[in-house]
């Protein structure tokens, strides 16, 4: 049952949309045009073409561009020919989302990351206005994740509540934390209608973007911010059951020393998630060796993330689920979340008791069916 360490951080980046197939074969002929995010925080603007077999990008971030050839494997995944050497592979649910393995992100385009982009379409501050959200929080830094409930409230702004796993062995007080969100009226719409963006205060921004029907993502200089709307209840919905497509993130042997730097073994790959009808749920390498089998339990069910007090999750993420293997004195949190056609998975280690020195492993990434 205990996830792999070499699978140290998965995450659960999840889209919506209103999706065909699952190959460039099936899908209509015309371009397809997405937004990402990648989880070093680099902004990118995303068009595939099903005719030329090409997908075309912009990094509105670093400045990064190109157009890369690719090719579609018997697994309905997309080998890419970068001459640059950036994007390595994908995977689609044409005009519904991609994820992306990413080699050369960030400021000094130097650094791997995870992409998710959702189909690019008309938003506004009232797309998400009164609604809430289940959420992670991608990172490349700083323990790579962190989970939690989203409210936007009528005028558009967002409120978070987080837990941070990384928070509970660094001495930086509890791992919980509500408030500290952004002010609508810091929003600023792009011209193209498509996604808005406000100061990060450093002269650069952060980029807001999602759907009409479920996703709202914000790209920070601080990684990724993927949230899916939230459940109407606690429990399973036997409709998320299926085979899942994942690309995911993960850094093993992590620790951080002077000046917040993380170091670690960072890498990209690929899996197989089985989901069955009663919250079952497989995670399977690309030769299909079973890596971790375990049930759902709702975050809402988990005391030491929801119990309704002051010192947990402010809210009991209707639709977010968690489970806790603890093996040869390393704990291992994991944290899962659906919508639609998608999944959002993340996971963190350590040794217990917790401590500053303790070395750490986390994985983060998305999956399509």
């Amino acid at each position: 049952m205990k996830l792999r360490m070499y699978l140290a951080t998965l995450a659960v980046a999840a889209l919506l949309g209103c999706g065909g197939g699952n190959t460039a074969a099936n899908s209509t002929l015309a371009s397809r045009a997405y937004n990402g995010t990648a989880s070093v925080g680099d902004f990118l603007n995303i068009t595939i073409d099903p005719v030329a077999h090409t997908i075309a990008y912009t990094n509105k971030s670093n400045g990064d561009s190109g157009t890369v050839p690719f090719t579609v494997n018997a697994d309905g995944t997309y080998t890419l020919n970068d001459p640059a050497g950036n994007l390595v592979a994908a995977y689609e649910v044409p005009n519904y989302a991609l994820i992306l393995q990413a080699a050369k992100t960030g400021p000094n385009h130097n650094t791997p990351a995870l992409v998710t982009a959702v189909q690019s379409a008309p938003i506004s501050v009232a797309t998400w206005a009164n609604r809430r959200y289940n959420y992670m929080q991608f990172r490349t830094a700083a323990g790579g994740i962190e989970v939690g409930s989203i409210n936007i409230n009528s005028l558009g702004d967002v409120v978070p509540s987080s837990f941070w796993p990384f928070g509970a062995m660094n001495n930086s007080g509890s791992p919980f934390h509500t408030g500290a969100g952004f002010d609508h009226t810091q929003f600023q719409n792009d011209p193209s209608g498509t996604f808005l963006k406000m100061s990060d205060g450093s002269g650069a921004f952060d980029y807001i973007f999602g759907t009409p029907n479920g996703v709202f993502a914000v790209d920070t200089n601080n990684g990724a911010i993927l949230a899916l709307q939230k459940a109407a209840t606690k429990n399973f919905d036997p409709t998320f059951a299926g085979t899942y497509k994942a690309i995911y993130y993960q850094k093993t042997g992590a620790s951080t020393g002077l000046g917040n730097i993380e170091t670690g073994n960072a890498s990209l790959s690929k899996a197989t998630m089985v989901i069955t009808a009663g919250g079952g749920f497989t995670v399977q390498d690309p030769q299909g060796n079973t890596l971790v089998q375990a049930m759902l339990t709702p975050v809402a069910d988990a005391a030491y993330l929801y119990d309704g007090t002051a010192n947990t999750l402010n809210d009991p993420c209707f639709g977010f689920f968690t489970f806790r293997v603890t093996s040869g004195g390393i704990q291992q949190d994991v944290f899962v979340t659906f919508l639609d056609r998608s999944i959002l998975f993340s996971s963190f280690s350590t040794a217990m008791p917790t401590a500053p020195g303790n070395t750490y492993d986390y994985l983060y990434g998305v999956g399509l069916k």
